[in-house]
């Protein structure tokens, strides 16, 4: 039994529709806090049971049977938790039931001296992992695409990408890193410990970001580069709450000091295919605005 976690959320949902055209609907199971969400996946056949990260019995029942889990990073952090603490939970309760290989959604900034709050987070989590006995994969992901539509929502709209010095980032979607996920949970490919970044095949900063936003809507679209003691003031004035404020201050320090800058073509090689352009997330997105 192949063990997804975090079905309900994009990338989850993405990993499990993509491990759907690999392998059969009943070798599936789906570990969500709220079954009822995925009604539509159980109808497929696919074993859908409730798990929580806070909850070691019901992770328990969920991974009942798993032979590979897939453990999506908790997000817990975002409204004050500690998903360090989940993650111990679901390692130990992996290693109980034994199974073959522990898969975990990391990111290429791991590391424990990282600028980037996540960064950090998910360099503790691959050192619990080794030191589990487990068999265990780190899937480090480039920097999400989304993410740099989210972050700069409102520059996009405006016309004015604003934010202290940054540096290049190697983005990726959603879409590639999860088929990619899939493949290495179905067992198509194994790495033992962390991947290299899998990433996209092009690294860019805000000043690219605003250039191609330019050409792809025809509006002017620029860079302002601002320090960052204003940044956090006009985040303050706009309410942003201090733990969101902590991710993109340290979101620009370490593109800054290049910690998200490397291109790696693991991704283009598992996909067998060229993965997708940031120009075309761009056009995408920014299509009617």
């Amino acid at each position: 039994m192949f063990i997804v976690t975090g079905a309900s959320g994009k990338l989850g949902g993405l990993v499990v529709e993509a491990l759907l055209r690999l392998v059969p609907a009943d070798r599936i199971g789906v570990s969500v806090r709220n079954p009822g969400k995925l009604a539509a996946l159980a109808s497929r056949g696919v074993r859908i049971r409730r798990g929580d990260y806070d909850d070691a019995d019901s992770l328990h029942y969920a991974w009942e049977g798993a032979k590979r889990i897939l453990l999506v990073s908790s997000n817990a952090a975002a409204s004050g938790g500690d998903p360090l603490i989940q993650h111990k939970t679901a390692i130990t309760v992996a290693k109980m039931l034994g199974v073959e290989r522990l898969l975990y959604t990391s990111q290429m900034s791991s590391n424990a001296q990282s600028h980037f709050p996540p960064g950090r987070d998910h360099a503790a989590t691959e050192a619990m992992l080794a030191a589990s006995g487990l068999a265990w994969t780190a899937l480090r992901h480039g920097f999400y695409a989304d993410s740099a539509m989210g972050m700069n929502a409102h520059g996009f709209a405006n016309g004015t990408l604003t934010g202290p010095e940054d540096g290049k980032v190697a983005w990726a979607t959603h879409e590639d890193l999860a088929e990619a996920d899939a493949r290495l949970l179905a067992g198509q490919e194994t790495f033992d410990g962390p991947t290299p970044p899998l990433t996209g095949g092009e690294a860019l900063d805000l000043a690219d970001l605003a250039r191609m936003a330019g050409e792809v809507t025809g509006r002017t679209v620029s860079r302002q580069v601002i320090s960052e003691d204003a940044m956090i003031r006009n985040a303050q004035a706009a309410g942003l709450p201090e733990l969101v404020l902590k991710v993109v201050l340290g979101y620009f320090r370490a593109a800054q000091a290049g910690e998200f800058a490397t291109v790696d073509p693991t991704l283009e090689r598992i996909l067998e295919r060229t993965p997708g352009l940031m120009r075309d997330v761009l056009a995408r997105e920014l299509a009617e605005c």
